[in-house]
């Protein structure tokens, strides 16, 4: 096989664009449904729904960016345009996201489905074509999962560095600016003033930018496929890969562990305000307890993103999978029993999240294996297509995720009035947000590991597939 080595630098570039992506990601995954209930000043409901509508529609937008994007031609190549193209649409749509208008009830309610909405068709356009740019870069399984976990890497990092900033630069902008409308109660975790929102986000925004222009510099599209773009339409891609059965099972449960994230993620600023409630801040950082344990989560995460090679590589990725997601269960189940205690809510958080941060560099380097069996199946290289599958099941489990948290809030009668008047939640509704982040997550983690189960590529196959691939590249 001719091994296609990647360079360091290189490696790095191609992890600063999922730290961008990543960057807003989880301000839409932890931070959008407080913003939309305690600051934009819509109800639980009407905020899961929204997350709902917008984010499945998008799902299926994503299956278009793939296949336009496999069908782009440029001289910077089929998928690394698009960082350049959407890389300021994707900061400006981010801040108009976060922005409050003066408007009534109805009009606000149509401006969070318009912007919220665009902002995720940006996201498409610029995070899809990125994912299937893992796939152009190497045909080297082995070069493919170190992408993948400098990818995850610099992806928790940027979540990182979220997290450090955000409530600090709200925090800021609020007391500069906000004047009045500064909110704050005792056991809140961020101010609710809309300025200090807008103008936080915003901030983030220009740093993604910057790390979208150098991910789009210092990396290189390498694989060529061996047949012409032409010589198959739109209908057989759709058609091959819906006969792609190793498709449809890492889809499903790339779901069940999407959901695991997005529910744990989604209800922990409630979680902390209204079960928790310890009121503490770190001096110098502005950082409460929420945002130390977002923290916590985040730098575990990134233990297990930079231990998933080695670990796969000894047991098996399928395996590593099962075994990460099994465990992540038993814990999740573990941590609805134990008693309301910072320090054990932070070792389990902890212990949880270095789990989760094993699974997903292992998702993205699958999806790069069903690229390859299905070229060598069907002699139709459709990375595009295949990668937007995996950002449609990313969004479609987060839209889930996020919808059936603001549902449960609502169903456990979750009041927002209460929020922005510090008053304490009814004692039916902490029960519904302890369970969120507990009992909910463990169901999902079972789910994706019985699904990996049923998983048929195996590590030995994943690199027959690579080889032959490699011969017949070597024989055009």
């Amino acid at each position: 096989m001719n091994l296609q080595k990647i360079t360091l630098k290189e490696k790095i570039g191609y992890g600063f664009g999922d730290a961008a992506s990543s960057m807003f990601w989880k301000i839409f995954g932890m931070y959008a449904a407080f913003f939309y209930t305690d600051v934009f000043g819509i109800t639980a409901k009407a905020a899961g729904t929204m997350f709902l509508v917008a984010r499945l529609w998008d799902s299926f937008f994503d299956v278009f960016v793939g296949i336009m994007s496999d069908r782009t031609k440029s001289r910077f190549g089929k998928y690394r345009p698009y960082l350049l193209w959407f890389a300021i649409p994707f900061a400006v749509m981010g801040a108009l996201t976060f922005y409050s208008p003066d408007f009534g009830s109805t009009a606000k309610l149509i401006y969070a489905y318009v912007t919220y909405s665009l902002m995720m068709i940006v996201y498409s356009l610029i995070n899809v074509p990125y994912a299937s740019l893992l796939g152009a870069m190497s045909s080297d399984p082995i070069e493919r999962n170190s992408l993948s976990s400098y990818r995850m890497s610099f992806a928790f990092i940027g979540s990182f560095v979220t997290f450090m900033l955000l409530q600090p630069l709200i925090d800021f902008f609020s007391n500069t600016f906000g004047g009045d409308s500064v909110i704050k109660s005792a056991e809140a975790t961020v101010s609710t003033s809309p300025i200090g929102w807008v103008l936080g986000v915003a901030s983030i925004g220009i740093i993604c930018v910057v790390l979208f222009l150098l991910c789009f510099s210092w990396t290189k599209e390498r694989v060529q496929q061996i047949e012409s773009d032409e010589n198959v339409s739109v209908k057989q891609d759709l058609k091959n890969l819906l006969h792609n059965a190793p498709w449809w099972i890492l889809v499903a449960t790339g779901l069940a562990a999407l959901l695991f994230n997005a529910i744990r993620d989604s209800v922990a600023i409630y979680f902390f305000r209204d079960y928790v409630k310890v009121n503490y801040h770190m001096a110098g950082t502005g950082w409460d307890m929420t945002t130390i344990y977002f923290l916590i989560g985040q730098a575990a995460n990134l233990i297990g993103v930079m231990a998933a090679p080695s670990i796969s590589a000894k047991y098996g990725k399928r395996r590593t999978y099962m075994i990460a997601m099994l465990i992540a269960g038993i814990l999740s189940t573990g941590f609805f029993f134990i008693p309301n205690n910072i320090i054990l809510i932070l070792i389990f958080q902890f212990l949880i999240s270095v789990l989760a941060g094993y699974v997903l560099p292992l998702l993205w380097s699958m999806f790069a294996d069903i690229v390859d069996h299905q070229e060598l199946l069907t002699g139709r290289r459709a990375t595009g297509l295949i990668f937007s599958s995996s950002s449609m099941s990313q969004k479609l489990g987060w839209a889930l995720g996020s919808a059936l948290s603001l549902w449960i809030l609502g169903w456990f009668g979750y009041n927002e009035s209460f929020a922005k008047l510090g008053q304490d939640q009814n004692i039916q509704t902490i029960f519904g947000e302890h369970i969120m982040i507990t009992l909910i997550p463990a169901v999902c983690a079972i789910l994706a590991f019985v699904g990996m189960f049923f998983y048929p590529l195996s590590d030995k196959k994943v690199k027959e597939n690579a080889e032959a691939l490699e011969q017949k590249r070597n024989l055009k």
